[in-house]
């Protein structure tokens, strides 16, 4: 009877250690998946917002150009609240349900080549501002941007998208 305890017990360990090592999960496999806010780092003098905004995407280029494509997101839609305390701003745009109501506008600017582009600037030879998380089928970017908001914020005026 002791025996067939000892038995027992020493297979019950034995499943419990060799089911715990089955799979390893690292931190940078789970930081794919997660979504991070926007946060601004700075304003500068010249109308522009310094942001470090993250990406999902297949691929390196996928994510960064969602990445850029989410910091102008959030400056016309949203809004950054998150980061330096100086920083918070409001949106570009206050009207609820905007980019629904412009999606005749907003869909070519934000699409392959779009307009977009021209307000957001990332320095890809500088290394210091890119973080990585790589997952089994996604990869997510951290980045950080410069946001030209007053020229943003005019085009939208001169678009008629946005009252002075």
């Amino acid at each position: 009877m002791k025996r067939n305890l000892v038995t027992v017990v020493v297979v019950a360990v034995l499943l419990t250690v060799t089911s715990c090592g089955s799979k390893k999960t690292t931190i940078n496999e789970t930081a794919s998946y997660v979504t991070f806010d926007t946060q601004c780092l700075g304003i500068g003098y010249d109308g522009t917002q310094t942001l470090r905004v993250w990406g999902k995407g297949a691929n390196k280029a996928e994510a960064i150009e969602a990445a850029k494509k989410k910091a102008l997101n959030d400056v016309i839609f949203t809004g950054v609240n998150a980061g330096n305390s100086e920083c918070s701003r409001r949106p570009l745009i206050y009207e609820v349900n905007a980019k629904e109501k412009y999606s005749y506008y907003f869909n070519p600017f934000f699409s392959k080549g779009g307009e977009y582009s021209r307000y957001v600037v990332y320095d890809d030879n500088n290394r210091s501002h890119y973080s990585e998380a790589k997952g089994a089928d996604r990869q997510s970017i951290g980045i950080v941007v410069t946001v030209k908001c007053d020229e943003l914020r005019q085009r939208l005026i001169d678009d008629n998208i946005i009252k002075p």
